[in-house]
């Protein structure tokens, strides 16, 4: 798994006061989900970004942003932002900022079923 061990420095300073947050290995390189939400991820040496649909249009149009193609076809939603568009501080902040304003704004996940298969009942034995 290659991705950019200098970013991810860096999204661990943005996010050191979240204590919602859980950093995976997914998709090839770091996913950081937030409230059990996926927020961003670095694959490679850029951010797969989860924009959401309504500023999904309008990421497009900004330099250094393609559309997340992961799996050949494109997710709206998410987007990828090449290394030039978040060289800045400033830059890398604003991008973080929306995806963090994204999944905040979507409602809290339903509780897991629990995965322990249920042992059939046992039968008593007569005597």
């Amino acid at each position: 798994m290659a991705f950019d061990r200098g970013l991810e420095e860096r999204l661990y300073q943005y996010f050191e006061t979240r204590n919602d947050l859980v950093v995976k290995k997914m998709f090839g390189g770091l996913c950081y989900i937030l409230s059990e939400h996926m927020c961003c991820a670095i694959i490679g040496d850029k951010i797969m970004a989860r924009v959401g649909p309504y500023h999904y249009s309008d990421c497009l149009d900004k330099p250094h942003v393609t559309e997340m193609d992961f799996t050949g076809k494109p997710v709206k939603g998410l987007v990828y932002i090449l290394p030039d568009g978040f060289e800045s501080d400033a830059e890398l902040k604003y991008w973080i900022n929306l995806c963090v304003s994204f999944v905040d704004s979507l409602p809290p996940k339903p509780p897991k079923k629990s995965k322990r298969k249920k042992l059939p009942k046992i039968k008593e034995i007569e005597s």
